[in-house]
């Protein structure tokens, strides 16, 4: 059985591990990944607004992996319209990267299941291979990490690099062209990053379990008999 430091070693990596699944499984059900200011500019145009008047014409988008919505105000009042990336979205959207962004956050929850059996394992008994060990763990945790760092470096070049709002926000709009003013990264974005260090907590946890604690151990005292004590 294994002491109980390790005991509470792999109980907080079981933990860690089993978050990082729940934190990834709400941030692929949520759908605020992105938020951004919207501009009509064909709207903007046509009145030739100007700074002040340009309030009108500004609207809200939001959007995550499977669906979203936009508050578009073009002059006529506001206009909310939602959508969904599949299969609506598929050819507006650069599909192979965003498939692989889901892609990869699956693999990241499997890792993270998988390290979360062998800490209970290693709570249970002391393994006799590696693999199974904290060494193992470790192994698993990187794993699951390094998915999660591809999901998230997909998702931003997918914003940066691949106009991601600007091809959702003009989605649909055969008229009116819709101008980005401003983007940001929401909650399940960063629920995302979240999960990802706490497998680089685990890693370290694993490391803290080869530390081998001194054992105190009590002398005990001989009893010296003299021939008075046997008397007695």
């Amino acid at each position: 059985m294994p002491g109980c430091f390790k005991k509470t070693i792999f109980s907080i990596a079981s933990a860690f591990s089993l978050v990082s699944f729940l934190l990834i499984v709400v941030a692929m059900a949520t759908q605020k990944w992105m938020t951004g200011k919207i501009l009509c500019q064909t709207g903007v145009d046509l009145v030739n607004a100007s700074d002040p008047e340009l309030v009108k014409f500004i609207g809200d988008i939001y959007y995550g992996l499977f669906q979203g919505g936009k508050v578009r105000q073009c002059g006529l009042g506001k206009r909310v319209f939602t959508f969904t990336v599949f299969p609506h979205m598929v050819k507006s959207l650069n599909t192979s990267l965003h498939v692989a962004i889901i892609l990869f956050l699956c693999s990241a929850i499997s890792f993270a299941l998988i390290s979360f059996g062998f800490c209970v394992h290693n709570i249970r008994k002391v393994p006799y291979r590696t693999i199974k060990g904290p060494a193992g763990i470790c192994l698993w945790n990187l794993i699951a990490g390094l998915f999660i760092v591809f999901a998230v470096t997909s998702f931003i070049a997918a914003v940066q690099l691949h106009q991601l709002t600007e091809r959702i926000a003009n989605f649909r709009e055969n008229v009116f062209r819709i101008v980005i003013l401003e983007e940001k990264y929401e909650d399940s974005f960063w629920l995302c990053v979240a999960s990802g260090t706490t497998h680089a907590v685990n890693m370290l946890l694993m490391a803290a379990s080869a530390i081998r604690l001194p054992k105190f151990k009590t002398k005990t005292e001989e009893a010296n008999v003299t021939p008075e004590d046997i008397m007695y």
